[in-house]
């Protein structure tokens, strides 16, 4: 089907910028019409399912493996399909936002998978989201090098890292474009201007349309993104199956239907991810209202805890089982120039890796190019010349669900300097993602949305169940502001006040901080152009 048939009219709510016009065309909106008529009811529909089985969990109902999908994990004969040219050896993938400076470096760096990450990685600003697609599109026509004003050249070199996109969640959307008077679902915008643009230009390169897909709960939305998949070639021409998307498990109810989201997505599937600080902060979300679900500090919590450890093994189980490539958490140490704290952050690096490289994980994240080399020289040594491990199907793993909620055994109070750190870490994210920066260095960590997100989460359990006092949180967060204020005299410490009391001191816990800050954007480039 030509998209010259389609008529699914979106308005495009922004002023023109710099070489948009090479994104927004006609065709390309009339994709991401088509798209968003198919699918955005589907899309509320199942957001509304997720606040019922949030309401659910809350009120007590039993967790575990759905009975629903017990047919799917007992059956034996099934499997994802074969990897894909350019996914089939992943040992090093590095992440970060899509544009041009992190993209030639990220592309040079040796790491076998580039993330261009629209999601936690990138401020949701109109020139980014735009700039990013034209960034993705001049990296595929090998037109990205460029020049800084202080004379620094970028270059892209001749072995160059896959390219995977990671679109926004389903509860995001995106206010500069209308389709049939409301906001497109910002996935479908990411996705479609993409795959419009950029899939068969991937394809005659010799890989194809891949994709990151996060912030699932349950089955049903892989079975969305599925549909969108099928539909998208069909509409393009393109055979189906092509595309090949990874799953990020970081939701605590993904965690149960791991199985059931590789069968929904098994022609188009490239396997799962283990996303460490999203997981959390979904945990907390679903169980923090009880006590026996309170964590200490979030430097306390290692991947060797035990309800971790279910987490992650139970997720190469799976995978292996089905053919699928299992990805580890991120590495988010940024090289220090200090020689002593250098080598102390890649000693953490090499341990974190050497455990995920022999649990069995075929590859792993770093959020630094200066992280690839300690990451490749682990998996190497395990992986040797096999492009992965997915033969290890680790039949030894016996998890259940009661496995996955064994928090308890590392619960524990906060201390002051937890309770600090996340406040500043909370504060200066959120200032930076107003300013339009979504990936941040603070304290010797790249962090991005859901760092913010799993912190503010901590300070509002702790708050909820009296193990720190609001008089304190205050006092920190005053203290906090004026020294954001007195490093950043631009910052604007009002908002940065009222965002952080909406979203860490509220008596519910807000789903997402990054819906009112986007608000709170908007607002604020409005009044600006004003």
């Amino acid at each position: 089907m030509s998209t010259s048939a389609l008529t699914h009219h979106v308005r495009v709510l922004a002023a023109p910028g710099d070489r948009h016009e090479e994104i927004l065309t006609p065709e390309a909106l009339d994709f991401v019409g088509h798209l968003a008529a198919a699918f955005g009811e589907r899309r509320l529909d199942l957001l509304k399912e997720r606040r019922r089985q949030a309401i659910r969990l809350a009120s007590g109902s039993p967790f575990d493996f759905p009975v629903t999908g017990s047919v799917i994990r007992t059956d034996r004969s099934w499997r994802v399909a074969a990897p894909a040219p350019g996914l089939t050896d992943r040992r090093v993938e590095i992440t970060g936002p899509p544009d041009r400076r992190m993209a030639v470096n990220a592309l040079n760096s040796g790491a076998r998978v580039w993330m261009a990450d629209f999601e936690d990685a990138t401020s949701p600003t109109w020139d980014n989201i735009v700039g990013g697609q034209l960034t993705l599109l001049d990296a595929i026509e090998r037109r990205i090098d460029f020049t800084t004003p202080e004379g620094k050249e970028y270059r892209l070199g001749d072995r160059l890292a896959t390219i995977v996109v990671r679109p926004r969640g389903w509860h995001l959307t995106e206010e500069h474009l209308e389709f049939d008077g409301r906001p497109v679902p910002a996935s479908l915008v990411d996705f479609g201007l993409y795959f419009f643009h950029c899939a068969q230009r991937q394809i005659d390169a010799g890989h194809g349309p891949y994709f990151y897909l996060p912030k699932l709960e349950n089955r049903g939305e892989a079975r969305l993104w599925n549909d969108i998949f099928v539909l998208a070639q069909e509409l393009l021409g393109i055979p189906r199956g092509t595309i090949r998307a990874t799953v990020l498990i970081e939701t605590i109810t993904a965690a149960v239907e791991m199985e059931e989201i590789l069968y929904e997505l098994r022609e188009h599937s490239s396997g799962l991810n283990a996303g460490r600080w999203d997981y959390l902060f979904s945990l907390i979300k679903t169980f923090g209202h009880r006590t026996d679900f309170l964590l200490p500090d979030r430097a306390k919590v290692t991947m060797t805890a035990p309800f971790l450890r279910a987490y992650t093994e139970l997720l190469v189980r799976t995978c292996h089982r089905r053919g699928a490539h299992a990805i580890g958490g991120m590495a988010a140490q940024v090289p220090d120039r200090d020689r002593e704290a250098y080598e102390a952050a890649l000693a953490k690096v090499r341990l974190d890796k050497e455990r995920e490289a022999e649990d069995g994980f075929d590859g792993s994240w770093v959020a630094h190019p200066g992280l690839v080399p300690v990451c490749r020289e682990v998996f190497d040594g395990v992986l040797g010349d096999r492009p992965h491990q997915i033969e290890r199907t680790r039949d030894d793993v016996e998890v259940t669900a009661a496995d996955l909620l064994s928090v308890r055994r590392i619960s524990g109070p906060p201390t002051a300097e937890g309770l600090r750190t996340n406040i500043a870490v909370v504060l200066r994210y959120f200032d930076a993602w107003l300013r339009g920066s979504g990936a941040v260095a603070l304290y010797g960590l790249m962090e991005d949305a859901a760092t913010a997100e799993i912190a503010r989460a901590q300070i509002w359990q702790w708050l909820r169940h009296r193990v720190t006092h609001r008089e304190t949180v205050l006092e920190i967060l005053d203290e906090e502001l004026a020294a954001l204020g007195a490093e950043y005299p631009w910052a604007d410490l009002g908002t940065l006040r009222a965002l952080f009391e909406r979203n860490a001191l509220a008596s519910e816990l807000p789903a997402f901080f990054t819906p009112d800050a986007y608000t709170r954007h908007l607002v604020r480039h409005a009044e600006v152009q004003s």
